[in-house]
């Protein structure tokens, strides 16, 4: 594995070249600058908006800005990613975020003013500039929300409510980020030292029972002393959205939060029933786990740890690429030279190094190329980060390249799809191609718990989150005991009675952020078994489902995700896709127990 102390000792073509952006700094800041200038012109269309010119003018002028806006702060981001200690990078960071505020305040004005129109009004404003043709449908569809819009004074009193309202969410961001002090482990000298968060996932994979044990408890401690804090603040942001859903006239906080993609209510309920139906092959993992791992008693630390050991081995970049070019083929030709172009031409940044952001992401910049990052480790992780990302950007590529800037970015809905449909391609390559049979049961592995925490865990949290909110809208008390209860429940009936509770368990609900997000986690559960049905399809042969795949790659949000699926073959408002991915997880369990 390559480890590299400074920045500087990483390969040119292992960098991403930011030069395709701003080749200098001082053409970032004449783009500043012009930003500027036309936020104080959008600033003045406010009460000035009376024919479909004026219409055109105002919406032509604010792409313009979004657009240049975005390569700002784009660059100015990335840049600081590199390395995050680094102060010119962080000062262009904090005044990329002050130009959107700028930007944001200058047209806050223009939904408002949209929804107060009469919808005879905005009509005879298209008929009057047909150049508005372009912005139509983004038109009629922020004008669906014009009954859940209340008066003018209402709404300004709502805006100013916003930071209050958004409260609980960043007192928790607070306990959870800064606050928080873990319990202690030992060390390998045999001292004590506090858990931290990255020791905490890497002692979760220790072969070294005693070891998860310790950590697991010394991971709860916080969680359990402030568990009366968090149920306060998760209980206020719950009954908040409750609150703002009834003040919009919505039927309820769910279908609030489905409103704007037009997500039928039924693709929710869906996943939670098919799967709470099929939950049989989820006890046989634990089964599973129990019997390979030979413990007595299934706990929860017992969850993480690999069941199959000693097979590890260094996978090289170049090799990792090459690896995911093999498996990727069926994708088609365009596709795989696509991806080699990524590579040469240096859109990915390859290596962890001092500083540089952790994690990965894919960010597409219309007009430029998508931007890769990576920390990769030469192991079968950063094989399959490496595969995810690439579908990401890939998608971002085709989507940016085929689709006019207004529908070019696409929806959380559907960004799961492409990189997943990658990974389900690359297990199946590496299981056809395995050395041996326990680098095959290591694949497997592998596979099962990566589906468990985006499929079946993303699932629960969904089922979690559709239950509090319905008790905060009986009226129904919050509060730890009452999350516990409900988390603990729901905890066993998702993972089986091989798994024995402890009194941590139960406390799962007041570690989880994306409570805070509320209906955000069930599109990672979706869009994970859309990516399954349309893999296993594309690997049968099946020459209509690639081409209308790919075509769904192309079509960023040019029609409503539910719909753009629906293309592919994929529709999340019958109980089928959801089967096939949960059919799929049962096969792979039932080849591990064999093997």
């Amino acid at each position: 594995m390559n480890a590299f102390n400074s920045r500087q000792e990483v390969p040119e073509k292992e960098k991403w070249n930011l030069n395709d952006i701003y080749p200098s700094l001082e053409e970032w800041e004449q783009d500043y600058d012009k930003i500027e200038k036309l936020t104080e012109e959008l600033h003045k269309f406010d009460g000035k908006i009376d024919d479909g010119n004026d219409l055109y003018d105002y919406l032509h002028k604010e792409e313009i800005v979004e657009s240049l806006f975005g390569k700002v702060f784009v660059f100015a981001k990335l840049s600081g990613d590199i390395d995050t200690r680094e102060t010119l990078a962080q000062s262009l960071t904090e005044k990329a975020s002050q130009l959107g505020v700028k930007i944001s305040a200058a047209t806050s004005f223009f939904t408002p003013f949209l929804l107060g129109l009469d919808k005879s009004t905005l009509e005879s404003f298209l008929r009057e500039d047909s150049r508005l043709d372009y912005f139509k449908d983004d038109l009629y569809d922020a004008f669906r929300y014009k009954e859940h819009v209340l008066s003018k004074e209402k709404e300004e009193l709502l805006s100013q409510l916003g930071e209050t309202l958004s409260s609980p969410s960043r007192t928790f961001g607070m306990i959870n980020n800064a606050d928080i002090k873990f319990g202690e482990v030992t060390d390998e000298d045999g001292n004590k030292k506090e858990l931290t968060r990255g020791m905490y996932s890497k002692l979760m994979e220790d072969e070294d029972r005693s070891k998860r044990e310790e950590a697991y408890k010394a991971y709860y401690v916080p969680y359990v002393q402030l568990k009366n804090s968090i149920a306060s603040t998760l209980s206020s942001a719950i009954k908040n959205n409750v609150t703002l859903s009834k003040v919009r006239s919505y039927p309820s906080a769910l279908e609030k939060s489905l409103f704007g993609k037009k997500i039928p209510k039924e693709v929710y309920m869906n996943l939670i029933q098919t799967t709470k139906d099929n939950l049989k092959s989820m006890y046989q993992y634990t089964e599973l786990r129990k019997e390979t791992l030979g413990v007595e008693e299934l706990k929860q630390y017992d969850l993480g740890v690999p069941l199959v050991t000693g097979v590890k081995e260094d996978i090289p970049y170049e090799e990792a690429y090459e690896t995911m070019l093999d498996a990727l083929a069926p994708l088609g030709k365009d596709y795989i030279e696509v991806l080699k172009e990524m590579k040469n031409a240096r859109y990915i940044d390859v290596r962890e190094t001092p500083g540089k952001r952790s994690g990965a992401f894919n960010l597409g910049l219309y007009g430029i190329h998508p931007f890769i990052l990576l920390n990769h480790q030469d192991d079968i992780n950063s094989l399959f980060t490496l595969a995810h990302e690439m579908g990401h950007a890939m998608h971002s590529h085709y989507s940016n390249k085929h689709q006019p800037q207004i529908t070019a970015g696409y929806t959380i809905f559907v960004a799961e799809v492409a990189s997943t449909v990658n990974e389900v391609l690359l297990i199946n390559y590496l299981l056809k191609n395995a050395k041996s049979e326990e680098y095959r049961k290591y694949l497997l592995n592998h596979f099962m718990d990566q589906f468990k925490g985006t499929f079946f865990t993303q699932v629960m949290f969904a089922e979690f989150e559709m239950k509090t909110h319905e008790r905060a809208e009986n009226g129904e008390s919050l509060n730890a005991e009452a999350f516990s209860e409900l988390y603990e429940k729901l905890f066993q009936e998702y993972n089986g009675d091989a798994l024995v509770m402890q009194e941590e368990s139960k406390y799962g609900w007041a570690r989880i952020p994306h409570f805070y997000r509320p209906f955000y986690v069930y599109q990672y559960a979706t869009g994970f078994a859309a990516a399954i049905s349309i893999a296993n399809k594309i690997l049968s042969g099946d020459e209509e489902v690639l081409e209308n795949y790919l075509a769904f790659l192309k079509s960023g949000s040019s029609d409503y995700p539910i719909e753009l699926l629906k293309k592919t073959g994929v529709d999340l408002t019958s109980p089928e896709p959801i089967k096939d991915a949960l059919s799929l997880f049962a096969e792979l369990v039932d080849e591990f127990s064999k093997l």
